[in-house]
């Protein structure tokens, strides 16, 4: 007897939930397999298809338009000028945290315009 994967694959088609799932326990029976996924498997493959909601800018690197970048840090966070001259010093820092993807990209092109590097994470 050949096997005939397309007769099959009509036949689940045309199966209601019941019979499948009573397919599927005997198949696990049959064979002692299990059809249910890993469950590392499984969280893995959730959080690497889920999207990202928040992100924290990071300046990397400062550049060499210092003053620029610290008055673009101030603009961003509202800090006075020495907090924010000790952020563009001591990178790499992370000057927002918990944005949206938009106002990431914002602040990463108003940052990247004075010649800072910029990482979204």
């Amino acid at each position: 007897m050949a096997f005939d994967k397309d007769a099959i694959i009509a036949s689940l088609k045309e199966a209601s939930i019941s019979d499948l799932n009573d397919l599927v326990k005997a198949i696990e029976d049959e064979f002692d397999v299990s059809a249910a996924a890993p469950v590392a498997a499984a969280a893995g493959g959730a959080d690497a298809g889920a999207t990202k909601d928040s992100y924290d800018v990071e300046l990397t690197e400062s550049g060499d338009q210092k003053v620029k970048a610290i008055k673009a840090v101030r603009e961003i966070t509202g800090l006075g000028l020495k907090d924010a001259k000790g952020l563009v010093d001591n990178v790499p820092s992370v000057i927002k945290e918990g944005v949206s993807e938009d106002e990431a990209n914002d602040l990463k092109a108003k940052l990247e315009e004075v010649g800072g590097v910029v990482t979204l994470k």
